[in-house]
């Protein structure tokens, strides 16, 4: 057994995830999806509310737990699952607002790249810039996987935001630069994953479009962006 688990933020024993762990947002949506999607999930870790089970789908072995708001949460949590736990890949489902003028509410968005303001690559000490992307493999299953499912899924360069509420109304200038959305989290899991040699994706569907001021409620974004879930289920 590894000496680095259990870690503070997860409880979870060795070999209780699955090689590929979803990882919505928020710990409810963690737990429709279990309780909707998966077979004989069984909850493996709950530290701080952040729910994790692990079950079966269409007879695979998958992992869904929640990340928390923001970079530096799901900065955690990546990291601990793709380096003390094993885990391969992790899928991102999570919410997202618009930035392009196509999109509209409940569109699914896939992170082929994530544009990002955060520091979190400065750890890196790297002499440049990074460019985190998305693991191509799982680019290219979900397009697929969207594609037989009939849905509108977008493939593209999206924004992770270390601001929710941006006081210098920046969504224009990432909009200039052909950006699909803004979310808070993928720049962080697409570096951890590079850098533990792992694969990642982002799936969002979009919640919001702050330019016309359209949104979903938290109810719907927790029960009904299901076609997002089951794009990364059938990919897992």
């Amino acid at each position: 057994m590894s000496n680095n688990i259990p870690t503070p933020h997860i409880t979870a024993k060795e070999g209780d995830f699955a090689q590929t762990v979803l990882m919505p947002g928020d710990p409810l949506r963690a737990k429709f999806i279990a309780e909707n999607f998966l077979e004989d999930a069984v909850l493996v870790n709950g530290v701080r509310g952040i729910n994790g089970y692990t079950g079966t789908y269409k007879g695979k072995r998958v992992s869904v737990m929640a990340s928390g708001m923001g970079i530096p949460s799901i900065g955690i949590y990546s990291y601990e699952l793709f380096n003390f736990y094993n885990v391969d890949n992790i899928i991102r489902i999570g919410s997202a607002g618009a930035i392009h003028p196509d999109l509209k509410v409940k569109d699914i968005v896939i992170g082929m790249g994530a544009c990002t303001n955060s520091n979190f690559a400065h750890q890196y000490e790297l002499p440049g810039t990074f460019a985190p992307i998305a693991s191509y493999s799982l680019v290219k299953k979900a397009v697929e996987a969207g594609e037989k499912a009939g849905a509108k899924a977008v493939v593209g360069n999206i924004l992770s935001s270390d601001t929710f509420y941006d006081d210098s109304m920046s969504l224009k200038k990432w909009q200039k630069m052909g950006v699909l959305a803004v979310e808070m989290e993928s720049a962080a899991l697409y570096m951890n994953a590079a850098r533990a040699g792992k694969n990642a994706l982002c799936i969002c569907t979009i919640s919001d479009c702050p330019f016309t001021g359209e949104a979903c409620s938290a109810e719907e974004r927790q029960l009904s962006f299901t076609q997002m879930m089951e794009i990364a289920l059938e990919i897992a």
